[in-house]
Formats: C-alpha cells, sequence, structure tokens
C-alpha cells in the first residue's frame, strides 16, 4: 500500500484513475463474496436472507458505494476547507492589521514581507485550501483501507475474531481481562451451528453455452446429524429449462434423501446386475443423471456440446461430479457481530490509516470516510448476523409429544385398543419381546405401549386416566428429546434450572473423525461447541450437583481449560478403558503389539458449582476374594457419626429391587474389609471383550458400559433425583438412570434416535428409543444381540421392567430458516418508495426485522386464536418438506 501510495504520487491523473479503478474493483469483489452473491438463486435456508433484497444491495455496491465516498469526502472537503477558511481570513487580517492593506496584493503577500511568521502562516493556509480538492488517489487508498479491512477478519463465510496490531512487536493480540492463564480461540465469542454442506451456484460455458446448475431444494442435515445420506437429484418440476435464443440452459436440482421412487427412478445396480438399496454412491447417481439429463434435452446443438467425451466421461458428467462435489464447512453465528467489528474498525483506523506524525487535512478526512463507510457496510452485515442469531436463540417449537408406558401400568379397559394396533405388536416381534395377540399375552407383563402408534383420541384418554393418580410430571420418569442439544437446552432451561442432580456427557472427542471439520478450525470448532453448551448447562445444575464430562487424549485438556472458567471445583478421573477380569490379559489385545505405548485410560472431569457439592461415598470389595454377594456392584455409604474416621463409622448399602418390586437400600453386613473408590478406576470393563456380550450392547461405537455410568450415578445422586446427558448416544445414561429410579433427561439429534437405524454399512441396528423400551421390558427377553444374558447391571440389582417417559421432537434451526417468509414487504417497497433518500438506512438496519414480522419461525400471536392449528413446515423429518401442527402446549410446558 505503501509502494502504491508513492506512484500516486508520481503518476499524473490517468495513472491515479486506473488505481483507483482497480482499487475499487478488488473491493466490490469482496463484498460480493461477504453477501454470497455466488449462491444468488438459491431459496432456502439462510440464502433466503442473503439473496432477499438482493437488487438493492447489488445497487448500493455498484453505484451507491462510489456515491457514498464522494458524498463522504464532500462533507469532510467542505468543513476542512471552512475550518482553513477562517483561519486563513484571521491572517489575513492581522496581516493588513500589522503591516499595512499593501502588504498582500492578488492575493500574494509581497515579497519585502514574505519571511515574517505571519506570512508564512498566510502562504501555508493558501496551500491548504488548494490542497483541499480530493483526489482519485485519496478515493483509491480508501477503497484499499476497506479492502484491508474487511478481508482480514473474512475467512470461508464466516467473520473470525483474530484481533490483530499493527505494531512490530505484537501482529496479533487476544483480549485481556486481567487474568494469570486464558484460553482463547479464533471462534470464543460465536456460536457453533454445525458442520454441514455449502450451497453455490454452478455455472460452465462450452462451445458458446452458458449451462448452470442450481439447487432448488435442499433438504439439509439438522444440527450435526451425519445419519441419512442427502443426494443431489433432479427437481420434481421442470428440471431442465433451454433458451435456445440466447443459448442458455438451466438444470434443477434437489438435495434430499433417497425415496422408494427414486429408487425406482434411479437404478442403480452392481456388477452382478443386482439392484443396489444400500451404500449408494453420488458418483453412480451422476452416471444416471447424466443419461437422464442427455435424454431430456431436444436441442441437438447442446445435447451433442454435453454428450462430448473426454477422458471416458461426458463434458456433462465431469461437471456433474464437480457440482455434486459437496464443500463442507464448519457454521458459526456472531453473538456481537456489529461489536466486534466496529471495534476493530476504530483499531484499525488508528493504527493503520491515521499518520500521527502527519495529521494532514486530507488524512483525517480519508480516515472519517473509511470509518463512515465500514460503518455501513458493518450495519448491514451485522443486520444479517443479528437476524440469524435471534432464529438460532429464538426457544423451539415442540413438533410433537408421545409417550412410552409399560402395560402394567395402563388400565385394562386399554388393553383390547392396544392388541388391536398391529404396528404396536409388530415391533414388540421386532425388539424381542415375543408375539403378543391376546389379552392374556399382556398379563404378568411389562410391554412398552408407544403411543405414537395410536391416533390423538387414546393418547387423551389414556393421560387423561393416567392423571387420576397424580400430576403427570411426577408420575413420569423421564423425558427424551429429539433436537440439536443446544436448541433442547435453550427450551428446557426455564423449568429445569437449578433443578438436575448430575449430569453426564459423553461429546465428540475431537479426533477429526467424527465432524469433517475445517482443518484450521478443528479445534476452535470443538471448543465452540461445547462452550457454547457447558455454559448452558451450569444453570441447570442444582447448588449441590455435578457435572461429569468425558474425554479421551485428543481434548481433555481443553476441556480442563473450558470447566476451570467455569466451575470453581474439578475432580479428575481416569478410567482404564483397557480393563478385564483379569488386569494382565486386559493389556495383550491386539494393541499390545504395537510399536507405542499401549493408550489404556480416558479422563472424566467431575465439574461442581461449589466444592460442598453432593457425594455419596462409594466403596469396594476386593473382586478376587470377596464372599459379599453383590455381584459387581459398589456399595454405597452413609456416614452413622459426623467426622466418621474408620470403616465402623459407616453404614453400608446396594441399591437394588426387592422381589415386591420396591427400590430400596438393602444393608450389607461387612465381615471383610473394603476399600474406599479413588479417581482411578481399574475394574469397569468396556466392550472390547466377548465375555460381554450383554443386552446392553447395542453395537454404537461409542457406546459406554452401563457399570460406568452406575458409579457416576450413584457417586452423584440419590433416588428421586435428576439426571441428564445432552450427549445421549445409545441411551446408557438414561438406562442405568432409570434403572436406578432417577428421573432423568435425554437429548440427541442423531438418526439412531429411533427404534432401528441402519449405520453407515447399511447394518441395521438397535436406535435410543428401541434400547429404552427394552430397558422398561425389563431386559429379560431381548436376544437381538448374541442371544445373550442380561446386563450385569440388570442381574445385580434384579432390575424388572416397567416405566412411564414422554418423548418429543423439536422445531431445529433449520425448520426456522425454512418457514421465513416476508409478509410486509408490500409495506417495505411502499417505505422504498415514500423516502427514496433513506433507501440504503432502511435496507442497512431495519428490512429483516420489518418485513419478516409474521413469519411463522417467529412466534405469531394471530395464530394462537387458534393454537391447535399452528402450522410449521418442517424439513428436519428427514422426509423432504412436511407441514406440521405445532404442540404449543408441550412448548410452553
Amino acid at each position: 500500500q505503501g509502494s502504491n501510495l508513492m506512484i500516486l504520487k508520481s503518476w499524473g491523473g490517468e495513472a491515479a484513475m486506473k488505481v483507483h479503478s482497480e482499487s475499487l474493483g478488488r473491493f466490490k469483489q469482496l463484498l460480493n463474496i461477504l453477501f454470497q452473491f455466488d449462491a444468488g438463486d438459491l431459496d432456502f435456508g439462510i440464502y433466503r436472507i442473503m439473496n432477499y433484497r438482493r437488487k438493492e444491495i447489488e445497487s448500493f455496491i455498484e453505484k451507491d458505494l462510489i456515491q457514498a465516498v464522494d458524498k463522504e469526502f464532500e462533507i469532510y472537503k467542505a468543513q476542512s476547507q471552512k475550518e482553513v477558511l477562517e483561519k486563513f481570513k484571521e491572517v489575513e487580517k492581522r496581516i493588513r492589521d500589522n503591516l499595512g492593506d499593501e502588504a498582500i496584493k492578488n492575493e500574494q503577500v509581497i515579497e519585502k514581507y514574505r519571511d515574517t511568521k505571519l506570512a508564512k502562516e498566510y502562504i501555508d493556509l493558501k496551500k491548504q485550501l488548494s490542497e483541499a480538492e480530493i483526489t482519485e488517489s485519496a478515493k483509491a487508498q480508501v477503497f484499499n483501507d476497506l479492502f484491508n479491512f474487511f478481508s482480514r477478519y473474512y475467512e470461508d463465510g464466516d467473520f473470525i475474531s483474530k484481533r490483530r496490531h499493527s505494531s512490530r512487536d505484537a501482529r496479533y493480540a487476544i483480549p485481556y481481562s486481567g487474568e494469570e492463564v486464558k484460553l482463547y480461540w479464533a471462534n470464543f465469542d460465536q456460536y457453533y451451528v454445525k458442520t454441514g454442506e455449502v450451497f453455490k451456484d454452478y455455472e460452465f460455458n462450452s462451445n458458446g453455452w452458458r449451462i448452470a446448475f442450481r439447487t432448488t431444494f435442499a433438504d439439509v442435515e439438522p444440527g450435526n446429524v451425519k445419519g441419512e445420506r442427502r443426494y443431489f437429484l433432479l427437481a420434481p418440476s421442470r428440471p431442465i429449462k433451454v433458451d435456445s435464443e440466447n443459448k442458455i440452459c438451466l438444470i434443477q436440482f434437489d438435495y434430499r434423501q433417497l425415496t422408494d421412487e427414486d429408487l425406482t427412478k434411479y437404478r442403480v445396480t452392481t456388477r452382478t446386475g443386482e439392484e443396489k438399496k444400500t451404500v449408494i454412491q453420488q458418483d453412480e447417481l451422476n452416471a444416471i443423471l447424466n443419461g437422464i439429463i442427455l435424454g431430456g434435452i431436444n436441442v441437438d446443438e447442446l445435447k451433442a456440446v454435453l454428450s462430448e467425451e473426454k477422458d471416458e466421461k461426458t463434458i456433462l458428467e465431469k461437471h456433474l461430479f464437480k457440482y455434486t462435489h459437496k464443500i463442507t464447512s464448519d457454521f458459526f453465528i456472531h453473538k456481537n457481530l456489529k461489536g466486534f467489528l466496529e471495534r476493530e474498525l476504530d483499531h484499525f483506523i488508528k493504527t493503520e490509516v491515521l499518520d500521527l506524525g502527519n495529521l494532514d487535512p486530507r488524512h483525517v478526512a480519508r480516515a472519517k470516510v473509511v470509518e463512515n463507510i465500514g460503518k455501513r457496510i458493518i450495519e448491514f452485515l451485522a443486520q444479517i448476523e443479528d437476524y440469524q442469531k435471534l432464529l438460532w436463540e429464538k426457544k423451539k417449537f415442540v413438533l410433537r409429544t408421545d409417550y412410552v408406558i409399560t402395560t402394567d401400568r395402563i388400565p385394562e379397559e386399554f388393553h383390547g385398543e392396544i392388541l388391536d394396533r398391529k404396528a404396536q405388536l409388530q415391533e414388540w416381534q421386532a425388539l424381542g419381546l415375543g408375539h403378543v395377540s391376546k389379552k392374556k399375552d399382556l398379563i404378568g407383563r411389562k410391554l412398552p405401549v408407544d403411543t405414537g402408534y395410536f391416533d390423538e383420541g387414546f393418547k387423551e384418554r389414556l393421560l387423561e386416566k393416567l392423571s387420576e393418580q397424580g400430576e403427570l410430571d411426577d408420575l413420569i420418569d423421564g423425558i427424551l428429546i429429539k433436537s440439536e442439544n443446544w436448541q433442547a437446552l435453550n427450551l428446557l432451561l426455564a423449568k429445569y434450572k437449578g433443578k438436575i442432580q448430575c449430569i453426564y456427557i459423553d461429546p465428540p472427542f475431537n479426533t477429526g473423525k467424527d465432524f469433517i471439520y475445517k482443518d484450521k478450525y478443528r479445534d476452535s470448532s470443538w471448543l465452540t461447541l461445547m462452550d457454547n453448551r457447558l455454559r448452558l448447562a451450569k444453570y441447570f445444575l442444582d447448588g449441590e450437583g455435578s457435572l461429569f464430562v468425558h474425554l479421551d487424549w485428543n481434548a481433555n485438556f481443553l476441556g480442563r481449560h473450558l470447566a476451570e472458567d467455569l466451575f470453581p471445583s474439578i475432580v479428575e478421573i481416569t478410567w482404564n478403558t483397557n480393563a478385564t477380569r483379569d488386569e494382565e490379559a486386559g493389556l495383550f489385545s491386539y494393541k499390545s503389539f504395537g510399536e507405542k505405548y499401549v493408550r489404556q485410560h480416558d479422563t472424566i472431569l467431575q465439574c461442581a458449582l461449589t466444592p460442598a457439592y453432593k457425594f455419596v461415598k462409594l466403596w469396594k470389595p476386593n473382586r478376587r476374594t470377596t464372599s459379599l454377594p453383590i455381584g459387581w456392584l459398589d456399595l454405597v455409604s452413609y456416614p452413622k457419626i459426623e467426622n466418621p474416621q474408620k470403616l465402623e463409622d459407616y453404614g453400608f448399602y446396594v441399591e437394588k429391587w426387592n422381589k415386591k418390586g420396591q427400590f430400596v437400600l438393602e444393608e450389607v453386613n461387612l465381615d471383610e474389609k473394603v476399600f474406599p473408590i479413588g479417581d482411578i478406576w481399574n475394574d469397569i470393563y468396556s466392550f472390547t471383550q466377548s465375555e460381554l456380550r450383554t443386552s446392553e450392547n447395542v453395537s454404537f461405537d461409542t457406546q459406554k458400559p452401563e457399570n460406568l455410568l452406575r458409579r457416576i450415578i450413584q457417586s452423584s445422586s440419590q433416588q428421586g433425583d435428576t439426571v441428564m446427558d445432552f450427549f445421549t448416544g445409545s441411551g446408557t445414561t438414561l438406562a442405568v438412570a432409570h434403572k436406578l429410579q432417577r428421573k432423568w433427561i435425554g437429548v440427541e439429534m442423531e438418526n439412531c434416535f429411533k427404534e432401528f437405524y441402519s449405520d453407515r454399512r447399511g447394518q441395521r441396528k438397535l436406535g435410543l428409543l428401541g434400547r429404552l423400551k427394552v430397558v422398561l421390558a425389563g431386559d429379560k427377553e431381548f436376544r437381538a444381540v448374541d442371544k445373550s444374558r442380561r446386563s450385569h447391571l440388570s442381574k445385580d440389582i434384579n432390575w424388572q421392567g416397567g416405566g412411564f417417559f414422554k418423548y418429543h421432537y423439536l422445531e431445529q434451526y433449520e425448520d426456522t430458516l425454512h418457514n421465513i417468509e416476508f409478509p410486509n414487504e408490500e409495506k417495505g417497497q411502499l417505505v422504498l418508495r415514500l423516502f427514496p433518500g433513506e433507501v440504503n438506512e432502511y435496507i442497512m438496519r431495519y428490512m429483516l426485522r420489518y418485513e419478516t414480522e409474521g413469519s411463522p419461525s417467529l412466534p405469531d400471536l394471530r395464530q394462537f386464536e387458534n393454537p391447535f392449528e399452528y402450522k410449521f413446515r418442517i424439513t428436519s423429518g428427514g422426509k423432504g418438506k412436511e407441514v406440521a401442527n405445532v404442540d404449543l402446549v408441550e412448548t410452553f410446558n
């Protein structure tokens, strides 16, 4: 930039004009990227917001921007000239008063007085007046400044908080508030939304034809679901449009899951000619799309262009590969983009625009123009970001609520209707709970009935009958929520703030495999994801509650820093993940023969709001020699006296279900020594051993053993307390909490939420809902895995089944975006016509809030006139576009 200024000073006006044009062009190109003009025809999700009022934005960039700069310069030029002129006239008067009127002739000080102090001041001010004219080089500098500022912070779709100082000693600075040590990462002041697909317009030219690919609908994966694959398929309505006169071809696509109809239309076959229905690749579909598209084009010239082969593929197929190759990116929303950019702009101007050694009026004017134009652009960018933040933070609607309750708790008057529901009977069989066809098959059984298989009338009558026994919230054992977890926590907070005794989470371990991060954001993305959720989770804890964060070596050090910023009390537990009954045998797994130390442990951080958190002391006998009839349980102890000093000062118990079906603390009389549980756990086995093929093992990749959760829950809660897990996964936390007679809340977004799901290899697996239903049935009859015995925990505590929980489907951020409407667009256009001089101000500040008022995305009071008919379009259900009724009762509950 400095060398450019030297060139500008030496060149004439033509060269200055050229540099001005290049600087302006470069800045316009950057603005096109900031406003995502490469996604100009996409009409879904956040693209709808970005593309709304596109014409006005383009007009601002192409015309108003130049005029705005000229206008700003004229303002400061006039101010500068006014100040200089006033000084100039004052000095002129002083010269005439002191030296006589003849001292100035034709606005020039005569030779006789030119060396006087007043004359020199007069000559200097006159020069400033002549130099107040704004040159093209000054304007070029402004566009260079603006380009340098905005490009500094914008990176791959987000503004990243990389604070920079322009000094020789410190080019990069982090916020500091007096802490001794502060963990800082690039996205610390943002919300992590998800890792997902980026959609762009795609065009190419060939032999005079312009061919454009457009995504007209995208059924994007909500939250961080990595379940059912989505594919680019031809749009159902007019997928191919050809304009022969202008040689333009538009091909439109949907991005969604495959339906049975699609499998018929896009028939993918194996090498042996068999129809393929699982593990289909987009490239396989592209070959079929190539044929369908070429078959649908009736213009011979265009068909010949697209059919031309190169390297055994047609031109069309080559470009289909490029278009359908997904670009995966991390998505963030800034919590205060305007504040951040304005603070940085102020610092940028003071350190890189202004030269404190040369406060020439032109430099000051340039700085003022950079500030004012920069703030106008920030205003619009912030409006878009703040609107996204509004939609992200909005309490989400409950879209559907159903209940699961075992037959022993359902009055017999409903049994006939249950037996008539074939879908329910088929599910019991699929879950391995046996064949049921008659009322006598229900006697003495605890079979899980899911109201999702029944009509609303049945559900309402059943709930009304059950509510005769007491408040439903008191009768229900747990709540399961299908949702991205930040949204679920945000909705639940008002009701459950300060009421959760124990939270356990087993989040992604930041390995780089769970999510396809941008490499440079991997740690930063994980930290932002965790920080956002831990900050909410903290408020759920009871004053004596604990939050357990399960991590491995990839991020335990980062998790520790996050926890220390939020919790005053932290205990670090080491779990030996390679443990077996025989400690030596455990070391001789396939891992043992690598040329590195065998990794044997995970870290569990117990975080509490106070050092005086609830702690139930646990003890264990010597497993090899014990005669205690307690299976694999720890002993729960409660002190008999204050400040216990020896074993005799404690009473020892096991929590279990007695023969009468009651959950009790059964006292154990010790005749041998027991040992307190420390912070290194070598006695809880993982799922690497075939001997542990029990009903609890549902072959979930990151599943933890029930006994691990049993120890955590028993040490931090008591019967009737509430346990939460918002990275629920296979449901181990909920299963254990239920068996131990704790209330529970679970949140999961993945497709494993269902009764059954297909893993990435296409294999059918027991899902979260399925596992919980098996738990309610008592674990006794499940034979889907290895026809094995019950879990150790179920056996040891004599778990007998039974229970009642409800599950919700929540609106997701993607649904919110999908429901954006512009009901006030006509009024907005009227504003633009009535007040044309205020167009930019309106567009920059107010258009999104005002013109989307009344969208279903935001609570619309008019829809509350008939609260049971609040309609909402959803895409997160995995079925494309659906219209659903919002469950307002459960939403506000």
